[in-house]
């Protein structure tokens, strides 16, 4: 089983991850960010990986802190899990609709950090989340789990559609990356040997 524990404490959060890439879906969440909440559901049920966070941050300023660094601890949770990816496809893609709102995620478990995040959210929050936060959980997350990471909501009218699909699509994607390819017999996916 590919498991792994982090936990992050800084002067701002305190932070629990706790990570199974061959899960269930099984959650739980208990991060006082209910939207976020909600939207890490979506990659634990839609990417089959059990995921666990418990989050402690100073929400009495803002969420930034918080949601920012359960995208860090979660990719630190995530490398350590993913191991030295022999065997594994990779590379993962996704294309999710949810009634007018459409996305498509691109990912590749390359070791390189890099995030193009292409959305327009039709507004600047859903209920008190500030969409803004989106894009420093995934550049938190691809910082610290060395992946190249592309999003791409390419329609949508309803800003909580437009979140859905891009981290169901999400989900989806790192679940077909992190799946063993019986063709690769262990080998690394890689001409260099290590990734």
């Amino acid at each position: 089983m590919r498991t792994a524990e982090v936990t992050r404490n800084t002067l701002e959060t305190q932070i629990s991850v706790a990570i199974n890439l061959d899960g269930t879906g099984v959650s739980r969440f208990n991060t006082g960010v209910p939207f976020l909440d909600h939207m890490m559901d979506q990659i634990a049920r839609h990417g089959v990986i059990d995921i666990a966070i418990d989050a402690v941050g100073d929400l009495h300023i803002d969420a930034h802190h918080t949601v920012e660094d359960i995208g860090i601890t979660l990719g630190q949770a995530f490398a350590k899990a993913i191991g030295d990816k022999k065997g594994v496809r990779r590379y993962g893609h996704a294309y999710v609709p949810l009634d007018e709102a459409l996305s498509r995620v691109v990912l590749d478990l390359s070791g390189r950090p890099g995030l193009e995040y292409h959305v327009t959210f039709t507004r600047a929050s859903i209920g008190d989340f500030d969409v803004d936060l989106f894009h420093e959980f995934f550049q938190g997350f691809i910082n610290h789990a060395g992946v190249t990471l592309h999003i791409d909501n390419l329609r949508g009218n309803n800003a909580h559609h437009q979140a859905e699909t891009i981290f169901k699509a999400f989900g989806r994607a790192l679940r077909m990356a992190v799946e063993p390819d019986p063709r690769m017999g262990g080998v690394m996916p890689s001409t260099k040997g290590c990734l």
